[in-house]
């Protein structure tokens, strides 16, 4: 494997900056770490829901570790929980800074003014696009593949049915509905654009790849699927078998 280093910094860590894929692997929701200066590292929440997907997406991260790895490609990875800020947000969306979220209500963020905010956009939320930017523009036929997880069940709302959801933009369908098709012709039940719409104006995706017309698509595993590390290892080989060799198939 080339480029096999790591990276980091308080924001985020990249992993074989120098791998030879056209694939740019990225985790927005990577950890639920809260830096020491946010309320001396403390959201006010209990472990357990600091745990919930509420804080992070449960299992992304070593997913798109073992993902990168299988097809020899970069990988950014954030370095700080989503309740701290949402790196998957426009800086002007309201769901920025959470203050409440699947029923739980987050202390240390419910009087967070501006100051605070601009702080943890400072030092958080920029330099973690900064660098995911540097990755996307390293090579011009870049494609960004976004990792994510999703909760079997968000509290008083039906179970959700699906094994993987592949999300996509109205905006670019070059990726989205062929992924699709061959994730449905591997047996697993699979969302479109579920379970959610894959266009939020000034999200990652948005930003890094539509804006830049780059191909791109993001994929959502139920995270009960992905909780340990064989499940991680399993579904990395899986997702692998059907990425390797999927942007020359289609000729793109």
């Amino acid at each position: 494997m080339q480029g096999e280093g790591i990276m980091t910094a308080e924001a985020y860590s990249i992993i074989g900056a120098g791998r030879p894929s056209r694939w740019l692997l990225t985790c927005d929701h990577a950890t639920n770490r809260v830096p020491d200066w946010v309320g001396g590292g403390d959201l006010g929440i209990a472990p357990e829901d600091m745990a919930r997907h509420i804080a992070y997406d449960v299992g992304a991260a070593g997913l798109t570790r073992a993902l990168a790895q299988r097809l020899d490609a970069p990988a950014i990875l954030s370095d700080f929980s989503r309740l701290v800020i949402d790196p998957n947000r426009g800086e002007d969306d309201p769901t920025l800074l959470m203050r409440i979220y699947d029923g739980t209500v987050i202390p240390t963020n419910r009087h967070a003014g501006a100051p605070e905010r601009e702080a943890r956009l400072e030092q958080l939320y920029r330099p973690y696009h900064a660098a995911y930017a540097a990755l996307a523009a390293a090579r011009p036929d870049r494609a960004i593949c976004a990792i994510h997880s999703f909760t079997r069940q968000l509290r008083g709302r039906p179970r959700r049915p699906w094994a993987v959801g592949v999300l996509y933009s109205h905006r670019d369908e070059r990726l989205g509905p062929a992924l699709i098709r061959e994730c449905r012709e591997a047996g697993w039940i699979t969302g479109d654009n579920e379970p959610y719409s894959g266009h939020l104006q000034g999200d990652s995706i948005d930003r890094h790849a539509l804006a830049h017309g780059r191909p791109n698509v993001l994929i959502e595993v139920r995270n009960d699927l992905i909780a340990d590390a064989a499940g991680q290892e399993l579904w990395a080989d899986r997702l692998a078998g059907i990425l390797r060799g999927f942007l020359d198939r289609h000729g793109i």
